[in-house]
């Protein structure tokens, strides 16, 4: 084993280390920048607590926001997750890893992905995504060990259970909200000017984030569907008139499930607190299917374009460099606009909200193409490889 090791370079029974450059999909990577974006506008509007507009401007970046973002760009990312993981295991697999040293590998990479997520939730204070991920990985790692036929009872039991459990969840929420005079998108978000008092609010509310997460918004299923999509080669690769179909059915469904809180967020109506739970769980269920159609439609778009185009090559490099981006725009987001530092987001509104999403994402694109064209790697996914692979 210690002749392995300095062989390989890796960790002791690890055959080999992460994907390298040539072994990239470029769709993966292509969604991954191009989703940041749309995280980025979905996760600005939440430190305002997505407040009503002013006029006609905001009621318009709160209908398309809900419609094509909330909810949309997260199930994608957990697509990402559970397809990388499944490739992941795979690699290690068909090299000659032994099965016990793959799973030790997936538990690093689940442990410390909790451990960034902790970090940017309590420290930084952003809208964490990365704890439940590591998390789930720990939850639901077992199962790409595990056949095909155990996966899809998985995604079975998964998705009813969810989609019992959400309307109730949801209806119940915004009745609570309305009793109390709260909003559904200020839940769980401190308010406090005090750095330190934001850390330990944080601090104290992070295991509940990590159970939030986990029965109210459905994102086990997005990370199942991940792992079979990437052991049927589907969704990021495959065949294109399938592709086509489920691009179509996806966004479809997404559109039209996420209509009526769309009218309501944008007050063309005005809904009970009974029909806006219903409407925030349709929204959130069929923002999954938003999220199948989204990798199907980078599925299309990955094996017709040109990686020498300026575009394409900004997009990759952000792509490859997701965490130390998500990191920074979410720390950008925090210092511009929570009222721990500049407290913008007091006097802005969602198109202001937006606009500063927007910059932020721009910036990152410009960073990862000098970061690409000086060969470095993005600071926070270097870091994860050396600790998850031991180099």
């Amino acid at each position: 084993m210690k002749n392995l090791k300095k062989q390989t370079g890796y960790s002791r029974g690890l055959a080999r280390g992460s994907a390298s450059a040539k072994e990239r999909l470029l769709a993966p990577d292509l969604a991954r920048g191009f989703m940041l974006l749309i995280i980025a506008i979905a996760h600005a509007p939440l430190l305002l607590g997505r407040p009503d507009g002013e006029g006609i401007i905001d009621e318009a970046v709160n209908f398309v926001s809900i419609l094509f973002v909330d909810n949309r760009g997260l199930p994608l990312f957990a697509i990402l997750l559970g397809y990388g993981l499944a490739m992941m295991v795979n690699r290690q697999l068909n090299a000659g890893t032994l099965e016990r040293e793959s799973k030790r590998l997936l538990r690093r990479r689940g442990f410390f992905l909790l451990l960034f997520g902790f970090v940017h939730a309590v420290i930084i204070g952003g809208i964490d995504i990365l704890a439940f991920y590591g998390f789930s990985t720990l939850l639901i790692g077992w199962i790409l060990f595990r056949r095909n036929r155990v996966l899809i009872r998985a995604m079975l039991i998964v998705a009813l259970f969810f989609l019992f459990l959400l309307p109730v969840v949801w209806m119940g929420m915004a009745h609570a909200m309305d009793a109390t005079g709260m909003s559904l998108e200020t839940l769980g978000q401190s308010n406090s000017e005090s750095y330190i008092e934001t850390t330990l609010f944080n601090l104290i509310s992070f295991p509940f984030m990590i159970l939030s997460q986990l029965f109210m918004y459905p994102m086990l299923l997005p990370i199942l569907i991940g792992v079979w999509a990437a052991r049927n080669n589907l969704l990021l690769v495959g065949n294109r008139k399938h592709l086509v179909r489920i691009a179509i059915i996806g966004t479809s469904i997404s559109i039209i499930g996420g209509l009526p809180l769309a009218l309501d967020g944008a007050q063309l109506w005005s809904s009970s607190p009974t029909m806006e739970g219903l409407f925030t769980a349709l929204q959130m269920i069929t923002g999954l299917a938003g999220g199948i159609g989204y990798a199907a439609i980078f599925g299309l778009i990955g094996p017709i374009v040109s990686r020498t185009g300026l575009m394409v090559r900004s997009l990759t490099a952000l792509g490859q460099r997701s965490l130390t981006f998500y990191v920074f725009i979410e720390a950008m987001l925090v210092i511009t606009l929570s009222p721990v530092v500049f407290g913008l987001g007091q006097v802005l509104h969602s198109t202001g909200a937006v606009i500063v999403a927007v910059f932020l994402w721009f910036t990152s694109l410009l960073l990862a193409m000098t970061m690409e064209y000086r060969g470095m790697h993005g600071p926070a996914d270097a870091l994860l490889r050396r600790l998850i692979y031991r180099i």
